[in-house]
Order: C-alpha cells, then structure tokens, then sequence
C-alpha cells in the first residue's frame, strides 16, 4: 500500500479542503486566501485574516445546511405524490400479465426498454437512400481542425456528432446526412463557422460523389438563428429555438426535393428520422417532427435533473440561482419535452437510462416494460406511449489506431529517421524526468471533470510521484483571466495545488493543441507505459476512454456511468470512486508498478476495441431507425392549388389576439382587412384566424357582426387541433352558403401518440378530484364539455378558475401516466383544452406555411399583451409579431404567473422581429404593417 505525505506548513486552524462535488471551489474559495494569510508578515493581520476565513468557512456550511433542509422539505411533500401517481399508472397495467412479463422478460432490455432488433426488423442494406437529419446546436461546430476545449460548450459532443455524420454518410444504404447547427459570424471567430455549409469527408472510402449525386455524402447546414455577430453560450440559446426550428425547416423542404429529384423519384425523399443531441436540439427536433410528421430520435449527452440534483447536492446555490446560471428549468422541460415526442431515446449505458432518464416524469422503468409487453401481445394501452429506450455504446474512428507498438509497449520497427510529433516536445519539456510512465488526462477544466481530486491524490502520494509524471490536457488556453469564471477557477485551484505540493518538473499542463494531436499524446504515455485516468464525479460517454484504449493505454476509470460498461467489455483498466483521492493513488500505483497487470490491460483493450467501432455503431444505429413507424408529410402539392385564390399568396396575416373581448376581436379583424384592401393587396395578402374557438363559436362570432368567414383563407381552431377551409357550396356567393372543410392531411399529422378515449377517461377521472373547498363542503369546479370538444381537442368547462392546479402539474401528471398529450388553459382560464403532442396553433401555422409554399418571414402575426396559455410559442420565430398593447386588454392572469420559468428565458423580446403598438386602429395596424415590411408589393 502505497503511503502519502501531508502539505508542509499547513495552518493548524485552517483543515486542507476534501475531496467532493464541489472540492475545486472550495480551493478556489479558500485554498488561495490560505495561502496568502500564511504569507502575512505581520502575526496580527494574519490572525485577521484567518479568522475572516474561519467566518466564511461557518457561513458556507450553515448555507449548505439550510439549502439541504430546504431541498429535503420540498423532495418529502413531492416525492409521496409522485410516486403514488406512478404507483396508479402501473397498477392499471399490472393486470393479466402472463409469465413473460412476470418472470423471465422483466430483465430483457428488449422488453423492459423496447429495445428490440429481433423477428422482422429489416437489414440496412434492403433500403436505399436514406436522408437522415442529425441535430447539435450549441459550440463550434466543423468538420476539421475542431477547436475542442476552446470553450465550455466545444467538446466532446462536438466531436461526438461530427464523427457520428461522416460515419453514418459512409454506411450501406445511407444517401445524405446533415448536421444542423448554428451559423456564427461573431468576430474572433474563425469565418468557416460563418459557412452556410461544409462537406464532410467521410471516414472510409465510399462511392464517389460521381457516382452517387450532387446531394450525397454528409454536410455540416448551418442555420442562422440568434443575434448575428454574437456567440451564444447554450445558456443563451432558449430564446432562438423557433427561428432556428423555421430555418431548418426551410432547408428540409428544399433538400428532400432536391433528392427526390436528383434520385429520379416523383416525390421528396424526406428524412428517415431528426435526431437531436441535448435538450436544446431536442426540443427543435421535437417541433420539427411534428410539423413535418417525421419520426423523432433523441440523445441527452448530458441529462439536466442529473445536473440539478448535483448542484443542489453541493448547497451552494438555490434552486432559484442554479435556474438563473444553467436555465436548468428550460432543459429539463426541453428533455420532457422530447420524451414526449420521441420514438426511441439512444443511451450509451443501462445506467443511464435506470439511473438518470428514470428521475423524468415521463419515463418510468416498470411502466416501460409493462407497456412494452402489452404492446409485444396486442393487448390495450389505454392511450399511453412510452419511447422505446435503446443502448448503443459511443463509436470511434479508427483511422489512428496503433500499430508500431507490440503487446508489451516496445516499438517493433524504431526509424531513426522518424521525427518526433511536436506535441512530444512541447508536453516533455515540463518534466524532469521525462522517461517515467505518463498519468494522462484530457479533460476540459470544469469541476464535474474533477481535475483538482486527480492533482491532490498524485501530490499526497509520495511513491506514485516518484514512480510517474502527470499530463493535463485540460483544453487551449490564451490566458486565464480571459476564461470563463468556472474554467478560470479550476485552472487557477490546479496551479495553486501544484505549487502547494511543489510538483514542478512532475506535471505537464501545455496551454495549446490540435485536436489532430490528441492521438499523438495518447501513443507518447502509451510510449512511456504510462495510463489513461478519467476520474469525472459522472461520465456520460467516455469516448476518451476508448480513444485510449485504441492508442494501447490502459485506464483508471471513475465507476460511475457509461466507464463501468465500457470496462465490461474492453476489460482494460481499473474503477475507482472519483470522490476517494486515496481510491484513485492507489490504483494508479497498483496499475504501474504492476508490469504483468499493465501489460494485460493493453492487451485486451486492443483485443476488444473493435466493438466501438463507427461501422459497429452505425449498424446498431441503423437497425433501429429502420424500424420506426412510416410517417411523413401529407401537405399536397401547391399546384393541387393552383385555380385557387391560394396561389397568389405571397404574405399571410395571422390574427391570434386572445387577450380582449370578442367585440375587440371583431373590430381588430375588421381593421386588419381594411388596411390590406385599402393597399390593394388583397390578392397578394390572405388572413387566417388562430383561436382556441370551435369552428361553430367562430361562424357565430364573424356573421352576426357582418363579416363573411370567406375572407379568410383558413382557420386555426380548438388551439392548433384543427384547421377548417371556409368556401362557397355553389358556382357563385349570391346563390350558395358558406361550408368549411377540414384538413384531413393536416389531422394525420397531429395523431401521433393521441390517448383518444383513454385519455379522456383518465381526464374525466381527474376532474372528479379537483375541488373548491369551503369549510366542511367540496364543489367540482372542473366539468367535461363534449359541445366544444372534438376527436383530437378535449374541452373541459372551468367553473371557478381561481382554483385551477397549475398547468405544469397537470402536464407532470399526463407525462407520469405516459399520456403523451398538451395541455392548455384559454378563455381566460375558464375552458381546459386537451390536444396531442404536436398539436399547436404555432405548428399549424407552420404546416400552412409549407402546404402553401409560403416562406415563415413574410407572415405577420398579431397578439395581444397576454392570452392562453400557448401565448409564448406565437412570439418566437421567424415570422413577424405585433403585440398590440392598449386598455381592450384583460389583465394576465394566474395561467401565466405558474410558468415552469420566465417568459424572456424562452422568447426573445427585444428581437427585431417582435414590434409593439398601442392600440388597433387603422392606422396603428398600417404602421405596424409598414414597419414589418408587410406592405411593400
């Protein structure tokens, strides 16, 4: 057993900082204040200064005392309700489960996840052409030369989805892939992220792009969204989702066109699947599957209650802070969000999907296999969906793997003519003795990467210093004070620890490379027989870890996620728990000193690395997405329309104010049409109505007041679930009605995941329990209303809205019975609309928009100050938005003072595209109009 010296000098008063979550702040926060009391000359300033310390450490631990009090009192009142509404869900599955489900099933990954490539799923090559859409938004995204550690959000999934593009391009089957992400032309920024799209070069020799298209292969599609000339941290990008969901969905249209076209087919080749990577492109995958009625994939990377529950755990921040820093409430919802939408989530470990997407409201292990089985035999779901959960371990390119080293780490064939990499010299020049093993790290300086443990555990151990040398690889750098706050604490608590163990000539942290030279440094400590340590407090992937395993490095491993996995099979390294720095020493030591250990550990890493292959997980990736459901768009042909009034169209007029009386919206759709006639844009320029209203309440409110419902091209009725064409039944107006037809195409598109009458029951059972209370007695307040109702809207009439649960705990409730559905409150809060998942009024607008062939920028939208509960998806976007402000307007209400998180947090209001008017005159419309570039001809 290895032995450890302590820190000379340390102050008596003062205990040295533990190892935990949040270690590397405590070193920040108190390591360096340490140190310079201890450098005071004067006894007296030092003792100040010390007791100042002595102050700072109480007040951090009663803080973390009574975050962790108040975290606990909220967990003990939620966790009760929670789990019995689980416990209900289940228990309506529970009977009739024959012995499959009971027995020997229940710990098949097939059943309990849905996981399933057995029986009739069909092979990769029997289906040609595939168009796939992967999605990754944040960070600096290209194909070479990637700037990997540049920033917080530059790293590993970066990597991670431009090699998963190149690899999928060259798969049997596969005609195109496009990576979206955003397009940045930010200053100090290098102009190819500025490049609206990059050719990828594909990792094995494929067909010729002669051979195979103008269209093939696999591009990076960037999509401005966003402030132009700035970078966005992924923090930042909530507010910009919808623009960037209408500029992919422009470019979608246009490239399934042009493979149709360019393959010889009659119609668009769309997209086999929209696989978004984290919450952010999750959510933008989310809302493009359903305006498109494509299947949806999803990826988390990193899962933000998991991220969350740390943070809280740490008790340095409030759960209001943490929101405030990481928007964390915004992810969450996005990752609920795609559960809701997705048809298979793809994990790289079962412990990723027992542990972590197991906090989610909407998925549950027990429920997911029950329903699974119950699927698999034909028996009734009652209207619930679970995502089919699947494992596919992270690949990697084997373009650098080893060959000039035997088993034992000797090179076969040294040339002495070969030179050296460059990066050889600049990492040896740190050490003294340069011909020790080599500990290497490669991580980005985050304190989740634990960087400070793995310093303060080679430091404390004497033999592990003077058996071995330490590489950080802890991303590029310019100069401390100009990183980001988190990054700059780490780097600095690792500076500080080295001098504070006296470590130089022992440790290398070089502030510049390649990303093309990180194989070069995994073959200098493979040269050195040294290891790989990854001592993360959670690892999600752990692509590093195969990346060493391939150079011939044998690893110590944190043991919790995705590593203990990848150990299993490659069998290489050693776990250790990242929170124990004593743990991590010992199995550095242990690994090299032992030479017959070390040796077998490179041994069977280079043995079983083929099972992380690209072509290994692009078969696994491309069995699955082969097995989803058939959808896709059903929105005609615009020349179906071409005797129509439709065909003229260039600008679209959309009336969605929810916020005043119906004499006010009267008068607001009566202005909006005088001011296109008297332009005489009526031809060019069509209205369509956006309500929560049925579409007998909306015949009810225009012909009364003298208006003809033909003046609008379309309505948007029952919040988004349907959409009606008002027409004339005869050859001419003067001798026919008016009839409204319904969008067949456009209810397909919707029916996704629908409850329908299991669903409805559930509500009606729901309903029963929320009750007003007075004294003694109990009075309903919630009633189903089948007047209003229709086959995809359930209405619920609200008595007294002043006790209506918040919406989000009626959303928590639907998604932890697997009812995959939206739930809204309008009418000022006195009717409850039920619709399916992909329903919305925002997303029928933009269904309207590619049905008719009309770009989303020359659409203006009219809202009031406030409205139904849909009010924000109405503001994002590409199109134009006109707040009309002024007295008509009914106070906002509680359906908006419940929100899950502010309302600037996810709508961009001070965009360009977003204006503000008092009133709704003539001419307060014609100048807002005007303004929005509505008017020109």
């Amino acid at each position: 057993m290895a032995t450890r010296t302590s820190v000379p000098d340390a102050p008596a008063a003062i205990p040295p900082p533990t190892s935990g979550c949040c270690c590397s702040d405590s070193v920040t926060d108190l390591g360096v204040p340490c140190l310079q009391a201890n450098a005071m000359r004067s006894p007296q300033e030092r003792n100040t200064r010390l007791e100042n310390m002595t102050w700072r450490i109480w007040n951090l631990a009663r803080k973390k005392k009574e975050f962790e009090k108040e975290e606990a009192c909220r967990m003990s009142k939620r966790l009760p309700e929670t789990e019995k509404t689980r416990a209900d869900a289940t228990a309506d599955m529970s009977e009739d489960l024959f012995e499959g489900e009971k027995g020997e099933d229940a710990g098949d990954p097939s059943v309990a996840y849905g996981d399933s490539t057995t029986g009739s799923s069909p092979k990769t090559s029997s289906i040609d052409k595939l168009y796939i859409v992967l999605i990754s938004l944040h960070g600096l995204v290209r194909g070479e030369n990637m700037e990997l550690g540049r920033d917080s959000d530059t790293g590993g999934q970066v990597k991670y989805v431009v090699e998963l593009a190149k690899a999928l391009s060259s798969s049997p089957g596969v005609y195109r892939v496009d990576l979206l992400t955003r397009q940045i032309l930010a200053p100090n920024f290098d102009r190819s992220y500025g490049e609206p799209a990059e050719l990828l070069v594909p990792t094995t020799g494929k067909n010729s792009k002669q051979e195979r298209g103008e269209n093939s292969g696999a591009y990076i599609i960037r999509i401005p969204f966003g402030p132009k000339d700035k970078y966005l941290a992924k923090e930042q990008l909530w507010p910009f989702i919808q623009e960037f969901v209408d500029g992919a969905l422009s470019h979608i249209v246009r490239m399934s066109k042009a493979i149709g076209e360019e393959i010889g087919f009659r119609h668009p080749v769309w997209p086999a699947v929209i696989h978004g990577h984290y919450a952010s492109a999750g959510i933008a995958a989310a809302l493009l599957s359903g305006s498109l009625n494509l299947p949806m994939a999803f990826t988390g990377h990193f899962l933000g209650k998991d991220k969350l529950e740390g943070l809280l755990k740490q008790g340095r921040q409030t759960r209001e802070q943490i929101n405030m820093t990481y928007k964390i409430m915004c992810r969450i919802e996005a990752e609920e969000l795609s559960l809701d939408a997705s048809e298979i989530v793809i994990a790289s470990t079962r412990q990723e999907i027992e542990e972590q997407w197991n906090l989610y409201d909407g998925f549950e292990v027990i429920l997911a296999r029950k329903l699974r089985a119950r699927v698999k035999r034909g028996a009734n779901c009652y209207g619930r969906f679970m995502p089919r959960m699947v494992i596919i371990p992270p690949g990697v390119e084997f373009g650098h793997i080893i060959h000039d080293f035997d088993m034992d780490g000797e090179e076969e064939n040294p040339s002495p003519a070969s030179e050296d990499p460059p990066i050889w010299s600049q990492i040896m020049r740190f050490f003294t003795n340069p011909r020790k093993p080599m500990i290497l790290a490669v991580a980005r300086p985050y304190p989740e990467k634990n960087i400070t443990t793995l310093v303060k555990a080679f430091g404390e151990c004497r033999p592990l210093r003077e058996l071995a040398n330490l590489t950080l690889i802890m991303g590029n750098r310019e100069a401390i004070s100009k990183m980001h706050n988190m990054s700059a604490a780490v780097l600095t608590s690792v500076l500080t620890l080295i001098d504070e163990y006296d470590l130089y000539g022992q440790v290398a942290y070089p502030k510049h490379h390649k990303h093309s030279e990180v194989p070069d440094i995994y073959r200098l400590a493979a040269r050195t027989k040294g290891a790989f340590v990854n001592v993360a407090y959670f690892e999600q992937f752990g692509v590093t870890l195969i990346e060493a395993a391939m150079n011939g490095l044998p690893i110590i491993a944190t043991k919790n996620g995705a590593p203990v996995e990848i150990n299993q099979v490659l069998n290489n390294g050693l776990l250790v728990d990242p929170h124990d720095q004593n743990a991590i020493a010992d199995a550095l030591y242990k690994l090299l000193s032992d030479k017959q250990l070390w040796s077998r550990c490179r041994e069977n890493g280079l043995k079983n690395i083929h099972q992380f292959s690209w072509p290994e997980h692009c078969k696994n990736y491309l069995s699955r997405i082969l097995t989803l459901g058939l959808r896709s768009p059903a929105i005609g042909d615009r020349e179906e329309q071409s005797n129509t009034r439709i065909s003229r169209r260039k600008r679209i007029v959309v009336v969605s104010v929810d916020s005043g009386s119906k004499e006010d919206l009267v008068r607001i759709i009566r202005n909006a049409i005088e001011v296109i006639r008297t332009q005489n844009m009526s031809d060019s320029t069509g209205f369509v109505l956006s309500t929560s209203l049925t579409i007998s309440e909306i015949h009810s409110l225009l012909v009364p007041a003298g208006m003809l419902p033909t003046d609008f091209d379309a309505f948007i009725c029952n919040s988004g679930s349907n959409i009606y064409y008002p027409s004339y039944s005869g050859e001419t107006p003067n001798n026919s009605k008016i009839t409204f037809a319904l969008d067949q195409n456009h209810q397909s598109h919707i029916e996704y995941r629908w409850g329908g009458e299991g669903l409805r029951k559930y509500l009606v059972k729901w309903a029963t329990s929320v009750v007003e209370r007075k004294g003694r007695t109990e009075r309903q307040i919630i009633f189903e209303d089948p007047e209003h109702s229709s086959t995809y809207c359930l209405a619920f009439r609200v008595v007294n809205p002043n006790h209506l649960p918040p919406l989000k705990e009626l959303r928590k409730l639907m998604r932890i019975q697997s009812l995959r559905c939206n739930a809204l409150y309008n009418h000022s809060a006195t009717r409850l609309s039920v619709v399916p998942i992909h329903a919305s009024r925002s997303q029928a607008l933009r269904y309207l928009c590619i049905r008719w062939g009309i770009e989303v920028p020359n659409v203006a939208v009219l809202v009031g100050e406030s409205g139904d509960s849909d009010y924000e998806e109405l503001l994002g976007g590409l199109h134009r938005t006109i707040i009309l402000k002024g007295e008509f307007n009914i106070p906002s209400n509680r359906i908006h003072t419940v929100r899950r998180y502010p309302l600037q947090d996810v709508v961009a209001l001070d965009s360009s595209n977003i204006i503000n008017v008092e009133g709704y005159s003539t001419d307060d419309l014609k100048s807002a109009l005007q303004q929005m570039g509505m008017l020109t001809q």
